[in-house]
């Protein structure tokens, strides 16, 4: 039986998620990647709460073309965000996803913009 793209990623991600947790003072920034949109959360697990939240719909860009410049965009209203309740370090989560192309321009638009991960 053939596994699909999305159940491989689901994998990696639970294999992830073993090591991974945010904290309040250090919360997990999770990225989802669909084809239309991105979207990025703070979440702290302990509280099992969501800090901060960013994605290209709340930036107004339902109709923008998703690009890595749209991501690296999301990546900075998250950190202004953040760094706004006063939260400077992350733990970076992929959330499954390849380290490349807009999961990767959306955390270098964060760290560019003052988060640190």
């Amino acid at each position: 039986m053939k596994i699909s793209k999305n159940d491989a990623r689901l994998k990696r991600k639970t294999r992830i998620r073993k090591k991974l947790s945010g904290s309040s003072l250090r919360p997990r920034l999770v990225v989802f990647r669909s084809n239309k949109h991105i979207y990025a959360q703070l979440i702290d697990d302990v509280a099992g709460a969501t800090l901060a939240s960013a994605s290209t719909k709340s930036l107004g860009m339902d109709n923008a073309r998703l690009t890595r410049d749209v991501s690296a965009m999301v990546g900075k209203k998250l950190a202004e965000t953040a760094l706004a309740k006063n939260i400077t370090s992350v733990v970076f989560d992929r959330n499954g996803f390849v380290y490349h192309g807009r999961v990767k321009a959306l955390a270098d638009g964060a760290r560019e913009a003052g988060l640190k991960f």
